[in-house]
């Protein structure tokens, strides 16, 4: 009730007495003007409350402007910021309660707030500084849309007006102090941005300065610099310069194939449409890959038509060959493998397909390549100097809901590797794995890659990737064991069985579905003619079963094969993997991120190379370097930077992921031919 009260109340008291102080402001300062015609001009009137300029106003010191300039001394000269621009004096301090009260309404702008301690120096120069005679015969033909310069020793120049909202305001507000008395200025029309065209100087300025600094834009280059780590001279790479290395950079790029764009442009509304354009992205990606110059260049996402087209032309007059493997089903991207002809042959090539028709754990159409490589040393060295190269590409499903499937079509790749890279004496050529994995850091699924090891009966299938937390969800999919059935021909060791199992001389081998065919035969309803006749027990011959299906004709087994048990709920694989990056930025202290989708950053791409394993901690295996040494990497950014860029994708990085580019060495181990 008091509070109405006082609302009805002081509300009208107040907007009365503020009528009254703009009343007596005004009958005061024409008062002024008029004793005041040959008064001293040095700076600038700026505008009280932010309002623009009343016309009776303007138009009171435009005719007092005309009349004094007459009478100023010869010695003496205007500035003139547009229109009108004068500032008061010793004659204007009389009014002393005048002047503090406008200054109490002006202080409460806040651009005048913000731009006052920042301008205080240089406004004392402009007040004690010495006006020159021609400026006042400038003012007289001056256009109205222009600015006057001062020439000579005026210590400013005009500024651009700014949009910015930290400037916005600042360049045509200035505060300057007499005496050290504070003083209202009166109005600038730079105030009025919005009606007032950009300010530039009318003539060239010597050693003149702005008068406020204007904040330019940070290049995005300058906001998304990466830094090249040399790895090389860390005391635990034990890198020893008398051991000869062949060395070579490799680059993983998620590129963002055209169409996904197009499908799902909700993703990209931070984004101006033209830079989302694919012949503005091309040129960008196709410099960035130009500028790190790799080696062996593992692209996913790559739509089809623009691979043919544009992109394994380019690439080949780069001095790379390529090979590409389409998505299964309708879709229109897949991935590449490029490596320059020049540093490597090709000794094998795998392209992996994950979709098996009536498998619901591999029932997506993302695919893989796996090749084999072979280094070319410089002429006079042996090649088998130098060990094969195995290099895989793969960009794994997205759905965060289905780790199920994520695991089973790692576990293929895994597979596919084990199968290329394995040696005739059971060993592993050196490892390199590229790809989109669509899996965070210290998932089960990244675990199990580095560790080579993953128990996962019972695990919700969202766990395993760890993009989003489906906990609350009260019928999460589960793992169950087996995770695939063994048609599929893979262990749970991530290995083919012809190759885990060798056959062995006399052994008889059947397939699993060769000896499910005798469940229901009409051999086991026969007594056999030895059985003994026991009363209640073997006097009967049983019936066949109402719901047992009628024989099958027994069918030979074409394909005999080990039948191997796969109950465990654990698969594992022995290629001894770990990550390039460390997935951590300890400068800034915050994780490196990837990609960026929706504004929020995560750690989805990798590039996986072989190790030796050092020791386990707690369910993490340590690695150091073997024949393939980690010499260095481009740094990551965290997500505070790119946010600083607007996300992914900007005009300086045209793909919603960040390139991955690490630089190796292989020990060669002879240094000339026999």
């Amino acid at each position: 009730m008091i509070g109405t009260v006082l609302c009805y109340v002081l509300l009208p008291a107040a907007r009365l007495l503020q009528a009254l102080r703009d009343a007596f402001f005004t009958y005061r300062k024409n008062v002024l003007l008029a004793k005041s015609p040959s008064t001293q001009i040095e700076g600038v009137f700026a505008a009280t409350r932010g309002r623009s300029v009343p016309e009776e106003q303007e138009a009171l010191l435009q005719q007092w402007l005309e009349e004094g300039v007459g009478n100023l001394p010869a010695s003496e000269s205007v500035p003139a910021v547009r229109r009108v621009s004068v500032s008061l004096t010793s004659d204007w301090l009389e009014g002393s309660e005048l002047l503090m009260t406008s200054l109490s309404d002006l202080n409460t702008s806040p651009e005048v707030t913000r731009c006052a301690d920042q301008q205080h120096s240089e406004l004392n120069a402009l007040a004690s500084s010495e006006l020159q005679d021609h400026a006042v015969a400038e003012l007289a033909r001056l256009p109205s849309e222009e600015t006057v310069t001062v020439a000579g020793s005026a210590p400013w120049a005009a500024v651009v007006p700014q949009t910015d909202h930290q400037t916005a305001g600042c360049a045509g507000i200035n505060v300057e102090v007499l005496n050290d008395d504070p003083a209202v200025l009166a109005w600038s029309l730079a105030c009025d941005a919005e009606t007032v065209p950009p300010v530039l100087p009318a003539q060239p300025i010597q050693d003149a300065v702005p008068f406020y600094p204007v904040p330019t834009e940070v290049p995005y280059h300058e906001i998304l610099w990466r830094d090249w780590e040399d790895l090389s001279v860390q005391p635990l790479k034990q890198v020893s310069k008398n051991t000869p290395l062949f060395e070579f950079r490799v680059m993983s790029y998620n590129i963002l194939a055209q169409d996904l764009v197009e499908q799902g442009l909700d993703l990209y509304v931070h984004c101006h449409p033209d830079i989302l354009n694919w012949n503005y992205r091309l040129p960008n990606l196709l410099q960035e890959i130009q500028h790190w110059d790799p080696d062996v260049l593992c692209l996913q996402e790559v739509q089809e038509n623009h691979y043919w087209e544009q992109l394994e032309p380019t690439f080949k007059e780069m001095g790379f060959a390529c090979f590409y493997k389409r998505r299964t089903g309708t879709k229109t991207d897949g991935c590449a493998v490029c490596y320059k002809h020049s540093r490597f042959q090709l000794i094998s090539l795998s392209p992996i397909e994950y979709f098996r028709p009536g498998l619901d754990v591999l029932n997506r159409d993302n695919v893989g390549l796996v090749l084999l490589l072979q280094p070319v040393l410089p002429e006079g060295l042996d090649l088998k100097a130098v060990s094969p190269l195995c290099v895989a590409n793969t960009h794994v499903l997205f759905n965060p809901r289905r780790g199920d499937i994520k695991l089973a079509q790692v576990a293929l790749l895994l597979a596919e590797i084990d199968k290329i890279a394995r040696t005739t004496e059971g060993s592993y050529y050196p490892v390199i794995l590229c790809g989109d994995l669509n899996s965070v850091p210290d998932s089960p699924l990244y675990k199990f890659i580095r560790n080579g090891e993953l128990s996962y009966h019972g695990m919700p299938a969202w766990k395993v990737s760890g993009q989003e937390d489906f906990s609350q969800q009260l019928y999460s999919r589960k793992l169950l064991a087996p995770l695939w059935p063994s048609s599929l021909g893979v262990t749970d060791k991530c290995q083919y069985v012809t190759l885990s199992q060798p056959k062995k001389p006399g052994r008889r081998e059947y397939s699993r579905d060769f000896l499910l065919q005798f469940r229901f035969c009409d051999v086991a309803c026969e007594r056999p003619p030895q059985l003994v006749l026991l009363e209640g027990v073997t006097d009967a011959k049983p019936d066949r079963p109402a719901d047992w299906p009628k024989p099958a004709a027994m069918v030979k087994d074409p394909d005999p094969q080990p039948f191997v048990p796969r109950c465990s709920g654990v698969i594992q694989h022995g290629l001894n993997l770990t990550s390039v990056y460390s997935h951590f930025l300890p400068q800034r202290g915050r994780p490196e991120v990837t990609t960026m989708p929706m504004g929020l950053g995560a750690t989805v791409d990798y590039i996986f190379y072989s190790a030796e394993p050092v020791e386990s901690k707690a369910g993490r295996r340590l690695y150091k370097d073997g024949a393939l040494k980690l010499l260095g990497r481009l740094s990551l950014l965290s997500e505070d930077v790119l946010l600083m860029a607007n996300g992914l994708p900007n005009p300086f990085c045209s793909s919603d992921h960040l390139c991955l580019l690490a630089s190796f060495g292989l020990e060669i181990s002879s240094l000339r031919e026999s």
